[in-house]
């Protein structure tokens, strides 16, 4: 008991470390007025987003400080009112009608490679239709990219959450590598395992993007966002996560079984393997849970865990623009995060893992 409480606290203490490392130095995307000469490319792949069609344009239009930007959506094969929704928008937006999706290629790096092969600018700047981007959003990104003399840059909305699950689990995606990675060490590309991104809004150098074949050298991916990121680092260009929290938004779901849809359809190849899987399993519940069951068994010393773990939660969510909510309950989300890592690995090996009416390869 002694040695597990000894493990929990070292673990735990070096994951609080990081996370007050990163809250101080990870780099922000804070709106600003500098102008953007260059040309821009605003892709939006969109397949059932008939709800999210109007705000996301509507948001976009409102783009300020591009001198010359357009805005690309395609429409990939929607079987609800996106297209007819998407016409609204026609006067000022290019609209594409996705090809059949080939063998090999997963739905969302086709779709992307669609919407880049469409373009000539210089910048390409990916969004998922789910994201609310303010009017400077896009120039402030790209003004931190110069400065820091980035090839690309993936500045993390604010995760919005609807339901009671939702605010345990949506935290969960800043807090994971937040309080795992130095993200300054992660960006100097020497390690191009520990890069982080998300598609949700990723911007990347044309230049950059097509000297690795862009998506298609991650065709096959169900995390093609990280592994473009990655792609990129391992090809020697500088670039990784920023906080934009403060200039753009996210709601990824709408209901719990989307959350759920949502998050088996890619745990199963988050940590790179079984092992990984495992090793990861037990490392959360090692430094989330187990701080907790030996408070419950008497074990007084067991709150200097307890407290370590919470507080990384609190600099995650305090430093990324969402709600503290697991700083007491992190060992109930983590719970829920392992039981759908769980099912993650059932439903890939029952074939049922699947994402907008497709199958995940």
């Amino acid at each position: 008991m002694k040695n597990l409480l000894l493990l929990s606290t070292l673990l735990t203490g070096i994951s609080l470390l990081i996370s007050l490392i990163n809250y101080f130095t990870m780099r922000v995307v804070r709106s600003s007025d500098a102008i953007i000469s260059e040309s821009v490319s605003i892709l939006i792949p969109m397949r059932n987003e008939e709800v999210n069609v109007e705000p996301l344009l509507q948001s976009l239009l409102a783009t300020q400080n591009l001198n010359n930007f357009e805005i690309t959506v395609l429409n990939d094969h929607s079987e609800d009112q996106t297209y007819d929704h998407l016409q609204k928008f026609a006067a000022n937006i290019s609209i594409l009608n996705g090809r059949e999706l080939p063998e090999g290629w997963m739905g969302k790096p086709f779709a992307c490679h669609q919407l880049a092969e469409s373009s000539l600018s210089e910048y390409l700047v990916f969004l998922d239709a789910d994201v609310r981007p303010s009017p400077s959003a896009i120039s402030s990104a790209i003004s931190v990219m110069r400065t820091l003399n980035w090839d690309f840059i993936s500045p993390y909305p604010a995760q919005t959450a609807r339901t009671k699950v939702m605010k345990l689990i949506q935290p969960l995606l800043q807090w994971s590598w937040f309080s795992s990675v130095p993200l300054r060490i992660a960006e100097s590309g020497r390690q191009s395992s520990m890069v982080i991104a998300n598609g949700q809004f990723f911007i990347v150098k044309r230049q950059a993007y097509e000297s690795i074949k862009g998506h298609e050298s991650v065709k096959a991916e169900v995390l093609e966002d990280l592994c473009l990121a990655r792609a990129l680092a391992s090809a020697g260009f500088k670039g990784g996560v920023a906080d934009g929290s403060t200039v753009v938004t996210c709601s990824m779901y709408e209901r719990n079984v989307d959350l759920i849809t949502g998050y088996t359809k890619s745990l199963w190849k988050a940590f790179g393997g079984v092992i990984g899987t495992i090793f990861a399993i037990l490392l959360l519940a090692l430094t989330q849970i187990v701080p907790l069951l030996l408070l419950l068994t008497g074990e007084r010393w067991a709150i200097i865990p307890f407290a370590c773990a919470g507080l990384t939660h609190v600099f995650a969510s305090m430093k990324t623009g969402s709600r503290p909510v697991n700083a007491l309950t992190h060992p109930v989300a983590i719970a829920l995060l392992i039981l759908l890592i769980c099912e993650s690995y059932r439903r890939k090996l029952v074939g049922r893992l699947e994402w907008r009416g497709r199958r995940v390869l």
